[in-house]
């Protein structure tokens, strides 16, 4: 059951909307440890989202809200949690130029007493309020966050996606394996693209390539405007390939590269802005670029399934396997440690994630079963993320390559695996 607490709401959030205007409320204190029937046992597990509804990436929140309503389905389907049915509430993040917002999500959420917080998808925006949700004692599961920064910040503090090691080498690799030596990079002053661009920096030099732009003071502002002199900076430096690493300011910058000559098929973005540019650009302004997200490419069970819930069709399926994810395994979490307090939450979550071993499973109901009939897990991810290591990172991932073609829409091409 889902409750929307109404910040700012784009109008692509209608349809999730309204499949997610259920109340279901429980109150009362909330506490529990691991293996415990503390008093949080009897109370309805709570879980709170922080995702983009509006701002720079709100192209990622369809997706991320979707997995998430997804997996509250098939947990209340399967007869939720201890007893009781769980309860989502959706706040908005926005994006770090609106930083209030998402700081308003977080308090609001501690004061409806969520056990656990899905969210946010942006490293930075995670680095503003994760101090907060962990001395609230909540847990915080981003499914897309890849700053390095972030791992191990805090034992309250989890991820479904990679690090920026695992993406940035997965990059790099696709990189010079299209025979790029000279490289550009355009990206923000943000901590998610220095901390990606460093990475990637590291195996195109390892490899022997150059970067000819983009180096530590080259970074444009996050709310600049007019690229056509940072375009003219970087094509002055003759690269071979360009890597842009920015969020929405992408609708800007490609037309100006390619309106100013540079090729299409040596263009490179990320899972910041590898996003369906179908109505924003001439058609073959982006045929032959490449782009990464992290996650497995989801199979079209899942994807039908994350439209039904949403209501409609889908642009992008980017971090949905893994907002889903993190949220069966918060619920998990709870099965497992008998109450749904966030410190229960915390306790048992890298165990149900498989960290300590024991039996394959699939789902909620079926990991949740193995629970109750005392095994430990290894809950199988959709997103193919592995269990969680001592830095609360997953301990494996994959990378996906897209490339677009004519119609400047992205395709998935294959996966690349990796070990955090």
């Amino acid at each position: 059951m889902a409750r929307w607490n109404t910040i700012a709401r784009g109008a692509a959030f209608a349809a999730a909307a309204s499949l997610a205007l259920a109340a279901c409320s429980s109150d009362g204190e909330e506490s529990g440890s691991e293996g415990s029937e503390g008093s949080g046992s009897g109370d309805a597990l709570k879980i709170g989202t922080v995702l983009p509804l509006t701002g720079s990436l709100a192209f990622l929140g369809p997706p991320e809200v979707a997995g998430v309503d997804l997996a509250i389905q098939e947990i209340n389907e399967a007869g939720g949690v201890l007893g009781s049915d769980v309860e989502v509430i959706h706040e908005d993040s926005s994006d770090t130029d609106n930083p209030q917002i998402a700081s308003q999500s977080v308090s609001s959420l501690i004061s409806d007493g969520v056990a656990a917080i899905i969210g946010a998808a942006s490293s930075s925006v995670s680095l503003n309020i994760v101090d907060d949700i962990a001395a609230a004692s909540i847990v915080q599961i981003s499914p897309a966050n890849t700053s390095t920064a972030l791992s191990g910040y805090s034992d309250f503090y989890f991820r479904t996606a990679p690090p920026d090691t695992v993406q940035g080498d997965a990059l790099g690799n696709l990189i010079l394996n299209d025979g790029i030596e000279n490289l550009g990079i355009l990206l923000f002053a943000d901590d998610y693209a220095t901390s990606l661009r460093d990475v990637v920096t590291g195996v195109v030099e390892g490899a022997g390539g150059t970067i000819t732009y983009g180096v530590s003071g080259d970074e444009f502002q996050t709310d600049a405007a007019n690229f056509e002199s940072i375009v003219q900076d970087v094509l002055a430096t003759n690269p071979d390939g360009i890597l842009v690493i920015a969020f929405d300011q992408t609708k800007a910058i490609i037309p100006a590269l390619v309106g100013a000559g540079f090729p299409s098929d040596k263009l490179y973005l990320t899972d910041g802005n590898t996003a369906d540019y179908s109505a924003d650009f001439e058609a073959g302004t982006l045929t032959g670029a490449k782009g990464t997200i992290p996650g497995a490419n989801p199979d079209d069970d899942f994807k039908a399934r994350m439209n039904e819930v949403y209501g409609s069709e889908l642009d992008s399926f980017a971090y949905g396997a893994e907002s889903y994810d993190a949220t069966i395994l918060a619920a998990l979490a709870a099965v497992k440690g008998g109450a749904t307090d966030g410190q229960t939450v915390r306790d048992n979550l890298a165990a149900v994630s498989g960290a300590d071993g024991g039996t394959e499973c699939t789902g909620f109901a079926e990991c949740a079963e193995l629970i109750e009939s005392g095994e430990d897990i290894i809950y199988t991810s959709v997103s193919g993320v592995g269990p969680f290591n001592d830095a609360n990172d997953p301990s494996s991932a994959y990378v996906g390559v897209y490339e677009y073609g004519e119609d400047n829409v992205q395709v998935w091409v294959e996966a690349v695996f990796g070990e955090v």
